[in-house]
């Protein structure tokens, strides 16, 4: 989206109201799934799961958040974006305390299915609805939303860490809890108030829904979510085995280790906040295919280079490149079918954070680690390969007859 392509609102503040409201649900987001993360090591020593039925256990997250993503786009057509935001991010903050109260892994599998189920439909209302308000505003801010859910995960690891060894889970999830349903409260007075944009059987949204009931329309919603596969599967295997390939292979102590994931998540954090900038200067497709071209360049160092300051650079790179291709990829998956567009592409995008660490895993096995993560490198790749297909499907189909209402090309 081109930057002379801005239009003014005459309804500025209650749009930046609503605006500052869906910041705080993707910081809440991040934040609360932060804080759980930390504490999985002492739930796990609750129950004395092994590390086997701690694994499936934890597949009670990914169950509920990919069969509520695919779900989720009806639900928001239905009762609203908004709507679904503030149930479903009540619900995440509510089902955050429930894993301390279980004694099995079974128990613990059970809450957590439900807290994906939370997790899945929060992130597509949120996204769903960050889109619809960018299409009202004519500007291309979803990375602003993800710098936020960014910026809430460093904070809820960063005070999690600071906690656990002074708290109980308990205590600790209950601080989440309250903090999250304080903030829906507020955030969600703005939400529940302000009319969703671009919906409600406008004129735009009429073309929307009929764009996406297109087989070719279809196709490019699937293209944009297997982008987003291919970079959330660099960010999960990452942050899974990023450290331990500082530790393992290199030899670092554990905090320079820790602190190359930090390097990731701060480059990327940052790269989101300057990634509306970027994209008004010079469009999507170049800022998404230099950004995944500079992910797989920087993923090559980081997994195959000797010395400990290339990694850490190579990590740097990673998140730098990586953080705009996601956000890019959801809003033009929305752009282009709504809220059933955003929940395909979340789907294929969570399906990758899946995917990433297991496979890492078996690769390492086979081939070494500093092989299994170059892995990353290549479907970064592969993501820059399909956003030039995309575009070129798009500048090829923008003057048929199936095509001529799609969004302006980047």
């Amino acid at each position: 989206m081109a930057s002379g392509r801005h239009r003014p609102s005459g309804t500025s503040l209650p749009v930046a109201r609503l605006r500052w409201a869906l910041s705080l649900f993707f910081g809440l987001d991040g934040f609360v799934f932060a804080g759980w993360v930390v504490r999985i090591p002492a739930i796990k020593e609750q129950i004395h799961a092994s590390a086997g039925m701690l694994g499936l256990a934890l597949l009670g997250v990914s169950v509920g958040s990919v069969t509520t993503m695919l779900l989720a786009g009806r639900l928001c057509r239905r009762y609203g974006n908004h709507q679904v935001t503030v149930v479903t991010a009540a619900m995440l903050s509510l089902s955050v305390a429930l894993p301390p109260l279980t004694r099995s892994a079974l128990q613990l599998g059970l809450v957590l299915l439900v807290f994906g189920v939370a997790y899945g439909g929060l992130n597509v209302a949120f996204n769903a609805a960050a889109v619809d308000l960018a299409e009202v505003i004519g500007r291309p801010i979803l990375p602003s939303f993800h710098a936020a859910f960014s910026a809430g995960g460093l904070a809820g690891a960063g005070i999690g860490g600071v906690l656990a060894p002074h708290l109980a889970p308990l205590p600790h999830l209950l601080l989440l809890t309250g903090s999250g349903l304080l903030t829906t409260a507020l955030a969600g007075r703005v939400l529940l108030r302000a009319p969703t944009p671009g919906t409600g059987g406008g004129a735009a949204a009429a073309l929307r829904n009929s764009r996406a009931t297109t087989g070719r329309t279809r196709l490019l919603i699937t293209v944009y979510g297997l982008i987003t596969l291919c970079t959330a599967y660099g960010e999960g295997a990452l942050a899974d085995w990023g450290s331990l390939h500082l530790a393992q292979d290199l030899g670092t102590g554990p905090g320079v280790a820790a602190s190359g994931y930090a390097g990731f998540a701060l480059t990327m954090t940052l790269s989101r906040m300057s990634g509306t900038r970027l994209l008004e200067r010079l469009g999507n497709t170049p800022v998404l295919v230099t950004g995944a071209v500079v992910a797989a360049v920087g993923m090559l160092c980081g997994a195959l280079s000797p010395q400990t300051w290339l990694v850490f650079t190579g990590y740097a790179l990673t998140g730098l490149g990586l953080a705009n291709v996601f956000p890019i990829a959801i809003s033009s998956a929305g752009a282009l079918g709504g809220a059933g567009g955003v929940a395909t592409a979340s789907a294929l995008g969570y399906s990758g954070i899946l995917l990433g660490p297991p496979s890492i895993g078996f690769l390492a096995e086979e081939f070494g680690l500093p092989a299994a993560l170059t892995t990353i490198a290549g479907l970064a790749a592969l993501a820059a390969l399909l956003g030039c297909a995309v575009h070129r499907a798009r500048r090829r189909g923008a003057g048929s007859d199936t095509l001529g209402t799609m969004p302006p090309l980047d």
